[in-house]
């Protein structure tokens, strides 16, 4: 599989509480977010065929973002919690796309802005706007060891509300 074509579906968790005293990492949803992450998935249901791989940062709002999105779904991975995901630029998301395995024909990445606006922009020249919840879902030719700056296309976008 590794010259076919591949998708890469880059998620911005949903929105997120600021509670007094919290660390950023432990920072749950707010009620908005918790109504659009399920609209997220939704949208991936209806756009997206299936999901292969799943990397996810270990943050709780990407977390919570990730179970209410995936009970959306007819069928979704386990995810792989990776701490460089966390507050990760666009070249640290690179290599992280970059080791994803071969046999996985459609990945997502669930992260934090700016990486997850960065990294469609690197990876496409295009900048939709990565508001919480949204997603760019990405055209890759080639194996993932291959992805490059501007060897994508952007082919949806979406910012789901519920």
């Amino acid at each position: 599989m590794a010259d076919a074509s591949r998708r890469l579906v880059v998620v911005r968790h949903a929105k997120s509480a600021w509670p007094k005293g919290v660390p950023d990492a432990q920072r749950p949803l707010n009620e908005r977010g918790r109504r659009d992450a399920p609209a997220a998935g939704r949208w991936l249901r209806r756009h997206v065929e299936h999901v292969d791989a799943v990397l996810c940062s270990p943050a709780e709002r990407t977390r919570q973002t990730w179970e209410l999105l995936a009970a959306m779904l007819d069928s979704a991975p386990d995810p792989v919690f990776d701490a460089r995901l966390y507050g990760a630029a666009a070249d640290m998301l690179l290599t992280v796309v970059r080791e994803l395995p071969d046999d996985a024909g459609c990945a997502m990445v669930l992260g934090h802005n700016p990486g997850m606006a960065d990294v469609v922009m690197l990876l496409t020249g295009e900048s939709p706007k990565m508001r919480t919840s949204a997603i760019a879902v990405l055209r890759l030719v080639g194996g993932w060891k291959q992805a490059s700056p501007g060897g994508a296309a952007l082919v949806a976008h979406a910012t789901p509300r519920g």
